[in-house]
C-alpha cells in the first residue's frame, strides 16, 4: 500500500502530495499527516486516491459528526476543525489570486465566520425508489456517483429540517408516484419553511390528503412542481405566510417564492452584506449599480443607506421579486431594477446604466468577465466590491481589473458560507488608481 506525506489542501478539500515525481490528491487526507492510500483513478500527471489509513494525524483532525460521511457528497471537510477550515479555504483564496490572476491583496480580511452546523436554509435532495436497497432513498449524491446518499439525518440542515427526514421516507414511500418524485427542494424562511416536491406526474388525491396530513404534522408548507421552476405552488396549506428573511441591520425583509435563488446561511448571508457595505461605503447621493442582484439581497440595503441603487439581473422573475421587494421596504425611490443579460455585457450596455460611482458585482460561478471587460475609462467606478463563490474567476476577472481597468485590489477574504464543504465565498475590494 503506497504511503505518502500531505502537504496541503487544494480547492476541494483533497490532500496534495507528490510521490515518485507525481502529484497524488488524497480524499479524506489532511495537511502534515502520513497515510497510506489508494488510487481509483490514474492520470499522466497526477493519481486520484482515498485514504486507507492515517499513519500520522494532523492536531487539526476532528471526528466527523455526521454518519453518513465519506459516503455523501454533501461534506467533504468534516474531518478538519471548523477553524482550521476558513484558513485552508482563505489560502485557497490566496493562490487563487496569485497563481490565476498574478494579484496579490493589500489586506486578508479576517474569515466572516458563522454556525458551523444546521445552517443550510436551502437545499435540493434527491429521491429514488431502489427496491433492492430497501425502497424509497432520500438524500444528497453520494460522493463521486449519481447515486443517492440515504440520509436519516444531516446535521448541515436546521434541526426540525433533519428530524423530518425519517419521516419523508415514510411519506414518499406511501405516494403513488413515489418512483416519479426525483427530488424535493427545501426552502426555509425567518417563519416558514416549504418542502417542494418535484412530481412528474399528477398526484392521486390520497396523495395529496397524505401531503396534507405530513405539512400539518411537521408544521411545513407542501408545494407541487410539475415542470419548470416557474410551475411551483402551494398544495397545502393554501394562505399560508410567504417566505421572508430579515436583515434587520437595515430594516429590510426580503419576500421570496422558493425556487428563487437565495443564500444558503442565512447568517453569513447577513455578516456578508455587512462586511460589503462597510467595503461599499455608500453615501446619499451617489448612484451605484449592483450587478447579478437577485431579488435584491444587496440593493436594498445600499438604498437603505441613502444612494440611489441600480441592480441589473438576468432573470426576469428576479427583477419583478426585486422591484416589488423595494416597494414594501418602501425604498422603491431609490431603487430600479432592470433585466439583462451580463455575460453579454458591453460597453454601451453598461453606459446606458448612467453615471456609476461605486459597482457590487454578485455572479454565479462564471465570474463576471463580460462586465470587467466592458468598463471604460469614461465609465469606471471609483469602488468595486465583488462578492465571488468561486475563486478561479474572481482571480481571472481580478486580473483584468488590475492589470488592464487600473484598479488595485485593496483587500480580499472568505466567507464560510458553507461550513463542513469546500467551497470558497469570498469578497474583495477593489479601488481605482
Amino acid at each position: 500500500m503506497p504511503v505518502a506525506v500531505i502537504e496541503s489542501l487544494d480547492h476541494e478539500g483533497r490532500g496534495v502530495a507528490h510521490v515518485d515525481g507525481k502529484v497524488v490528491f488524497v480524499e479524506g487526507a489532511l495537511a502534515g499527516e502520513r497515510v497510506e492510500y489508494t488510487v481509483y483513478r490514474q492520470r499522466p500527471s497526477y493519481d486520484l486516491a482515498e485514504v486507507t489509513r492515517i499513519i500520522k494525524a494532523s492536531a487539526q483532525r476532528v471526528r466527523p459528526r455526521c454518519e453518513h460521511f465519506g459516503v455523501c457528497g454533501g461534506c467533504s471537510m468534516q474531518h478538519l476543525d471548523s477553524v482550521a477550515q476558513a484558513a485552508a479555504k482563505q489560502r485557497v483564496l490566496e493562490d487563487a489570486l496569485w497563481h490565476v490572476g498574478k494579484v496579490r491583496p493589500g489586506i486578508i480580511y479576517a474569515a466572516i465566520h458563522g454556525p458551523s452546523w444546521g445552517y443550510r436554509y436551502r437545499a435540493r435532495i434527491g429521491v429514488r425508489v431502489v427496491p433492492k436497497k430497501g425502497g424509497v432513498l432520500i438524500g444528497f449524491h453520494e460522493r463521486r456517483s449519481s447515486y443517492i446518499a440515504d440520509m436519516r439525518s444531516c446535521p448541515v440542515l436546521p434541526p426540525h429540517v433533519s428530524g423530518m427526514l425519517p419521516a419523508l421516507h415514510e411519506l414518499v414511500g406511501g405516494l403513488s408516484i413515489a418512483d416519479r418524485l426525483p427530488q424535493i427542494e427545501i426552502a426555509i424562511g425567518d417563519t416558514a419553511t416549504v418542502l417542494v416536491f418535484r412530481n412528474l406526474l399528477p398526484l392521486t388525491p390520497a396523495d395529496e390528503a397524505r401531503l396534507a396530513a405530513f405539512a400539518d404534522e411537521h408544521g411545513v408548507q407542501v408545494w407541487l412542481q410539475p415542470g419548470a421552476p416557474a410551475t411551483a405552488h402551494p398544495l397545502h396549506p393554501k394562505g399560508a405566510t410567504p417566505l421572508a428573511y430579515t436583515l434587520p441591520e437595515f430594516d429590510v425583509a426580503m419576500a421570496f417564492q422558493p425556487t428563487d435563488f437565495t443564500q444558503v446561511n442565512i447568517d453569513i448571508n447577513r455578516l456578508l452584506i455587512r462586511r460589503s457595505l462597510q467595503l461599499l461605503d455608500p453615501r446619499p447621493g451617489e448612484r451605484i449599480a449592483d450587478l447579478f442582484c437577485g431579488l435584491g439581497n444587496f440593493s436594498l440595503p445600499i438604498a437603505r443607506c441613502g444612494a440611489t441603487v441600480i441592480g441589473v439581473e438576468g432573470s426576469e422573475s428576479l427583477v419583478r421579486r426585486g422591484a416589488k421587494n423595494a416597494r414594501r421596504n418602501g425604498l422603491h425611490g431609490r431603487n430600479e431594477f432592470h433585466a439583462a443579460n451580463l455575460f453579454e455585457a458591453t460597453e454601451d450596455s453598461l453606459a446606458a446604466l448612467g453615471r456609476l460611482d461605486k459597482l457590487l458585482i454578485d455572479p454565479p460561478r462564471e465570474g463576471a468577465i463580460a462586465v470587467v471587460k466592458a468598463l471604460s475609462v469614461l465609465q469606471s467606478p471609483a469602488r468595486i466590491v465583488y462578492v465571488s463563490c468561486n475563486p478561479a474567476t474572481l482571480a481571472r476577472d481580478a486580473a483584468v481589473l488590475v492589470h488592464e481597468k487600473g484598479y488595485v485590489l485593496r483587500g480580499a477574504g472568505i466567507a464560510n458560507m458553507f461550513p463542513q464543504t469546500s467551497h470558497v465565498e469570498s469578497i474583495a475590494l477593489f479601488e481605482r488608481n
